[in-house]
């Protein structure tokens, strides 16, 4: 019985790994948005952080405009992405229950 411990520690490990990731990944995303919302003065400073955020962001959300159809100025695929990331996380929480 004690063989199953660290087997229950790692897989415990693991979802609060993802769990922090995804959390910290949305964050990343709505900063993107907010930013992408609201004309910034130019800053060294303000300028990197956008450029992190486009860099870190747009390849995730361009999967998503892809698929989608357009709706006009209206960008869905933020809703989207941020959806998935939690029906992934739920999943992946639902799976590695099983093994604890």
């Amino acid at each position: 019985m004690g063989g199953w411990l660290p087997l229950a520690d790692a897989v415990s490990s693991i979802q609060n790994f993802v769990h922090v990731f995804i959390l910290v990944y949305v964050l990343v995303l709505f900063a993107y948005i907010l930013m992408s919302w609201v004309k910034l003065p130019y800053s060294p400073w303000l300028n990197r952080i956008q450029r992190f955020l486009y860099d870190v962001c747009d390849p995730y959300l361009r999967l998503w405009r892809r698929i989608l159809p357009t709706f006009g100025p209206l960008d869905l695929s933020p809703v989207v992405g941020v959806a998935f990331l939690y029906i992934l996380l739920a999943v992946i929480t639902s799976i590695l229950e099983r093994l604890h």
